[in-house]
């Protein structure tokens, strides 16, 4: 495990799953109010604590967020919530309606499409991502101060790799998804009428750094990155 600030205040917590050749990243921002993205699974939160609590007291966490409902976005969300008295989750309003508020400990702050969060010198823009990654519910946040997109599942790639790359993150995300055509995973990624068109739009945003949850955080293009991203989905999952 390790912590890694990938961009100014945004630090990457990473646990690398040997057993499947995966690191699982949370991403803590530091500020007025500090937000972690993702939660990790149930099973990781003792560590991840552990991490968090080497730069802030998490007790101070006041926001806690992530795409979608899955065990390592939102998993220990409610050992979040009981560590930080005054922390809230926030998610799509889907999400809260469908599962997130039978869940959570406490009523998740909904975001509408294009609703921002802010956090003090930080200002999170909600971006509602039907199905991409995927899930119904699934939302993006971008950080507009920095430029960081926290981009959940996009982009995934295995090994234990690390915390920053400047390198081609397409090309690996690529091969996995054809290698995952013909294995148990398929269908981890939809493709539907409204994919690219998600794409761009982030593509739009003109990110500086890619914060993924699994694999290196790309620090570069961003925005030609995700439009490389909608073409190589494109070519493997639209035919």
């Amino acid at each position: 495990m390790s912590v890694n600030e990938i961009a100014p205040d945004t630090y990457r917590i990473s646990t690398y799953v040997p057993e499947i050749n995966l690191q699982f990243n949370q991403f803590l921002v530091t500020d007025d109010e500090p937000l972690l993205y993702h939660t990790g699974m149930r099973g990781l939160f003792p560590r991840v604590l552990e991490e968090v609590s080497r730069v802030i007291d998490p007790s101070r966490l006041r926001w806690v967020s992530f795409s979608h409902f899955e065990s390592d976005e939102c998993g220990a969300l409610n050992d979040w919530l009981a560590v930080a008295p005054r922390a809230e989750p926030v998610c799509s309003v889907v999400g809260a309606l469908v599962s997130v508020n039978d869940f959570s400990l406490r009523p998740a702050r909904a975001l509408a499409d294009g609703e921002a969060l802010e956090t003090g010198r930080r200002r999170f823009r909600f971006l509602q991502t039907p199905h991409v990654p995927h899930c119904w519910e699934a939302g993006l946040m971008f950080e507009e101060t920095e430029g960081t997109l926290l981009c959940s599942d996009l982009f995934t790639h295995g090994g234990d790799v690390a915390p920053l790359t400047e390198s081609d993150v397409v090309g690996p995300f690529r091969e996995g998804l054809v290698a995952d055509l013909r294995g148990p995973l398929a269908g981890a990624y939809p493709y539907t009428p409204q994919t690219e068109e998600t794409l761009r739009r982030l593509a739009a945003l003109r990110p500086k750094t890619l914060a993924l949850m699994h694999g290196s955080a790309y620090v570069g293009d961003g925005g030609r990155a995700l439009l490389d991203l909608a073409a190589a989905m494109r070519e493997v999952l639209a035919a």
